[in-house]
């Protein structure tokens, strides 16, 4: 597949490709339309504090991550079509609420609520896998991501001028982001007719239980236990920040970790449920996998998406502190780092295409992470600023193009279970963000950098260990195993006999 390929509307998978993309960049518009607002909020509420601020934004992150999971699994049973329709139109609800709502409790639990329409991220991931094959599927979907992604830039450029020109006034704000909701649920509709779930009826391939992640191996759903845990697990962060900013009392964080924990272990009894007669049974050769690289790839993008996530949020008042800039100029240099998107994110899925090796092309982002945020680490006033702004782009390129090689490789590792696995690589990503964002709270920002960086270097080393070429990652169509067949068999009798 070619760059030009991109403009060539007529054909079915290109227009899927457009659709799809579009839909997300929707969605992270209005998933981040509250931050470009956040001084008008505050102008326009004065019950509200910079402190509740900062409280909506660990909100506005909180319940992606299981999201994602559960998304992930209805991926799987219904088909992306139908879920992010669906997730369009519910996630308006919210944030109309959070644009109308008159009380603290309202914004509060309107942020929560919404929070969970950053799961929109991995079902255009297994849409687009449905319409590409194998050796097109890199630079699709780091196109799909990266201009989707861009989403969350045109809110902070484009919100606060709508509020202003087209609205003004103290409520302004509250119209920019209704507007938002309304053109997110509109589209929502909009796509369930304009879309199908691939080029064929039989593109959607259905796991034979979507409440976990299907394994190989005894050893393999161990290791699945070991990696679900943290998915939940790292909610317990978020409470703890809650609780040390006084929203809530030691009694309400008791509550909230045990409901956690709950929900760990009902996770583990699913894993358990689904694996265990599977894996007595026992797992047909053609239809085995890799754990190893869903567990190294979790990995990656815990260390690029995670790194991004935090970066942006902390580099337009490093600009600012240490080269003594204006707010509004710190912001456009280290906007740049979300800018690169648009590149970088495509071109990491182009080169996992054509080298040949998308290993390899993993590693080789994954090291140059480290490289780059170790530069980053060495910034301070006596740099000149043009040669600071040249590190951050560079490391951005290097942060954003793994991104793109991470969902390179996703699709050919299991055709069936694409959807919970990219459901749990994406999550990964909000678990490094909610990690780092935390350890920013206790360091400085070049410890800072150093410690992404380490995170990085030890996702490589994750990957050189575990992580396996996928053997179908350049074919012309993905691999069919036997139980896959037995499954679609199933899939048909049942709909021949109404039941």
């Amino acid at each position: 597949m070619k760059v030009a390929s991109v403009f060539r509307f007529k054909n079915p998978e290109i227009r899927a490709l457009h659709l799809t993309w579009i839909a997300f960049f929707i969605t992270f518009y209005v998933w981040f339309n509250m931050a470009p607002l956040a001084s008008s909020i505050l102008r326009s509420v004065d019950w509200l504090t910079a402190d509740d601020i900062r409280l909506f934004a660990i909100c506005n992150v909180a319940l992606t991550i299981p999201a994602r999971i559960i998304v992930g699994m209805a991926l799987d049973r219904f088909g992306p079509r139908r879920v992010f329709s669906v997730l369009m139109v519910l996630m308006s609800i919210p944030a109309l609420f959070f644009a109308f709502g008159t009380t603290m409790t309202q914004l509060l639990v309107a942020r929560l609520v919404l929070s969970s329409i950053g799961a929109s991220f991995v079902v255009g991931i297994h849409m687009t896998a449905l319409w590409f094959k194998p050796k097109d599927i890199g630079f699709a979907e780091g196109f799909y991501a990266g201009w989707g992604n861009f989403g969350s830039a045109a809110a902070a450029m484009s919100l606060p001028t709508i509020a202003l020109t087209m609205y003004g006034g103290d409520d302004g704000w509250r119209w920019a982001i209704a507007q938002s909701a309304i053109v997110m649920a509109a589209y929502g509709v909009y796509y369930w007719f304009a879309i199908t779930d691939g080029p064929s009826a039989h593109s959607h391939r259905k796991p034979r239980k979507a409440m976990a992640l299907e394994v190989s191996t005894w050893g393999d759903m161990i290791k699945l236990i070991l990696w679900t845990i943290p998915l939940v697990g790292v909610l317990a962060i978020l409470v703890w920040r809650i609780e040390a900013m006084g929203y809530l009392s030691r009694t309400g964080a008791l509550i909230c970790y045990s409901v956690i924990a709950a929900i760990v272990i009902y996770q583990i009894v699913q894993i358990l449920r689904v694996n265990v007669p599977i894996l007595k049974k026992g797992v047909p050769e053609d239809d085995k996998y890799p754990f190893n690289s869903v567990a190294a790839l979790n990995s990656t993008y815990f260390a690029n998406f995670g790194a991004e996530l935090a970066v942006v949020s902390m580099l337009p008042m490093f600009f600012e502190q240490t080269w003594g800039l204006n707010a509004a100029f710190a912001g456009m240099i280290a906007a740049s780092f979300a800018f690169v998107n648009l590149v970088a994110r495509p071109m990491g899925g182009l080169v996992s295409d054509r080298m040949g090796n998308r290993r390899f092309v993993m590693l080789s982002y994954m090291f140059g992470i480290s490289i780059g945020f170790v530069l980053m680490g060495l910034l301070n006033s006596s740099w000149p600023l043009i040669i600071a702004i040249a590190i951050t782009v560079f490391t951005s390129f290097f942060v954003q193009g793994a991104e793109g090689a991470t969902f390179g490789i996703i699709p050919s590792i299991k055709r069936r279970l694409t959807g919970q696995i990219s459901g749990m690589a994406g999550a990964y990503g909000n678990v490094g963000a909610v990690v780092y964002l935390t350890i920013f709270t206790f360091v400085t920002p070049t410890q800072f950098f150093y410690i992404i960086a380490a995170g990085a270097f030890l996702s490589w080393v994750i990957c050189l260990i575990w992580l396996k070429e996928p053997e179908t990652g350049f074919a012309d169509e993905y691999h069919v195993s036997s139980v896959d067949l037995e499954i679609e068999e199933e899939e048909r009798q049942r709909v021949a006999t109404g039941r």
